[in-house]
């Protein structure tokens, strides 16, 4: 009865992951640049203090600057990773698995990359782009994968050892 209950609450996840992406690809371009930028300069700032290297502000602009757009296209990769576990988890527990498991949590997010890259072209500043809908499908198919590998692979082992300690009581 329990699992009745919650396995419609188990797309949940998917659809807050959803929501978080429309609000990031709801910022205009100055908007979505300016945090990418920052993410970006934390990351060098935190790299100049575990390495100790003395560099100064300038500098740490000028590297901030030459790593934003690899972690701006490393992001969408991430949110897709993501999406992909929060939409293949609740499918593997409605029954699916192998191939139509990775195909159809897969479908679904590339769908809504497409979505969300048209949606941008409303944006100011923002357009919809090939490319990045190619990268989020490249995050969403690691994401796939790891769920799969995870259900197939991992669950088992982790469902048989609970039945083992199960029988021991």
């Amino acid at each position: 009865m329990k699992k009745t209950l919650l396995k419609p609450l188990s797309f949940l996840p998917a659809l807050l992951m959803m929501a978080l992406i429309f609000g990031f690809s709801s910022q205009n371009g100055e908007t979505s640049g300016n945090l990418s930028y920052q993410v970006s300069y934390k990351i060098v700032e935190i790299g100049n203090n575990i390495f100790d290297t003395p560099l100064d502000d300038t500098q740490l602009d000028a590297y901030a600057r030459k790593i934003e757009f690899p972690i701006r296209k490393l992001a969408h990769m991430t949110e897709y990773f993501l999406l992909a576990l929060c939409v293949a988890l609740p499918c593997h527990l409605y029954g699916l698995k192998g191939h139509s498991l990775l195909l159809t949590a897969f479908f679904i997010c590339v769908i809504f990359a497409a979505g969300d890259e048209y949606h941008q072209s409303f944006v100011a500043d923002r357009g919809p782009s090939v490319r990045d809908v190619g990268i989020d499908s490249i995050g969403a198919g690691f994401g796939v994968v790891a769920v799969h590998i995870f259900c197939r692979y991992i669950l088992p082992v982790l469902q048989n050892r609970k039945k083992n300690e199960t029988k021991n009581r």
